[in-house]
């Protein structure tokens, strides 16, 4: 049977490389200057990324639509393979409003994939149950398949939520969709990483409270040179380390140099990441 063990550490935490940005990154790439590219651009940025950062990596995550075959040849052996398994609504260089379950990826597993992974926007409103159910029906089919399920929710207010506080909402998340036991839970920051020390200890010692099983920590809405710092904070409060994408590679996006750059910059962040969460993160056996 896998364990987290496919994706996890010798310590039994979590270093992992996210790379399942799809339109996302192609507005990246618009954002830098480098205008809308084709799907080569991004294939080939995809690949980049899993041949340099992959043998540092415990898991690297990928999707289906863009280069999947390519990344997955980048990555060694050591690395566990996580598919993105969520089909989004995203409108042309806006963030996700909503997902389901990429059914053409879920009837076609290939062989040497450990996880899945869902994104799930949650949100107060009238799809809030609908939702549960999604994820619980994804956490079943990951099981089914033999393969680790990876939950990632991102709050959003709701229409007319004029009181949303972020932070609330993703310890309320974390009680509800936690207890429904995927393998791994991949939370938002807390504070998104903007207080100090002893806050973001604090914080994040809340949101342990509210979870059930290990989780580890995401980059986005993170500055990246205090993502390091949050992930200390969140791994001495009870996280197992982190699924992180634009904190090690987002000021690479439209380099001339990809490799040169990622081997000179990213490298040495996910060096120093794996570091922390070996010497900080709770193991996921003792979660």
């Amino acid at each position: 049977m896998t364990t987290l063990d496919a994706i996890a550490r010798p310590s039994g935490a979590f270093a992992m490389v996210a790379m399942d940005q799809r339109e996302s990154l192609r507005h990246m790439f618009d954002v830098a200057g480098r205008g809308r590219p084709a799907d080569d651009v991004l294939i080939d940025f995809k690949e980049a990324v899993a041949a340099e950062l992959g043998p540092y990596a415990s898991g690297f995550l990928a999707d289906r639509q863009f280069g999947f075959d390519r990344v997955r040849a980048a990555l060694p052996d050591t690395t566990g393979l996580i598919l993105a398994v969520d089909a989004l609504d995203q409108a042309d260089g806006g963030p996700v409003e909503d997902t389901s379950l990429d059914e053409a990826a879920l009837a076609a597993i290939p062989e040497q994939v450990d996880a899945l992974k869902l994104l799930l926007i949650w949100r107060r409103d009238e799809r809030r149950e609908a939702r549960v159910e999604l994820a619980s029906r994804f956490i079943e089919v990951a099981r089914a398949h033999g393969v680790l399920s990876v939950l990632e929710p991102v709050v959003r207010a709701a229409p007319g939520e004029s009181d949303f506080d972020p932070d609330a909402a993703i310890r309320e998340a974390a009680r509800e969709l936690s207890a429904l036991r995927p393998d791994l839970y991949k939370s938002q920051v807390p504070l998104a990483g903007a207080g100090d020390e002893a806050q973001q200890r604090a914080a994040s010692a809340e949101l342990n409270r509210c979870i059930t099983g290990p989780w580890v920590v995401l980059s986005q809405g993170v500055e990246r040179d205090r993502f390091a710092d949050a992930v200390r904070a969140a791994c001495l409060e009870g996280a197992s380390g982190f699924l992180a994408g634009r904190a090690l590679w987002s000021d690479i996006v439209g380099s001339d140099r990809v490799r040169d750059v990622l081997r000179a910059r990213s490298v040495d962040r996910l060096k120093a990441l794996a570091e922390i969460v070996d010497g900080s993160a709770r193991p996921w056996q003792d979660a």
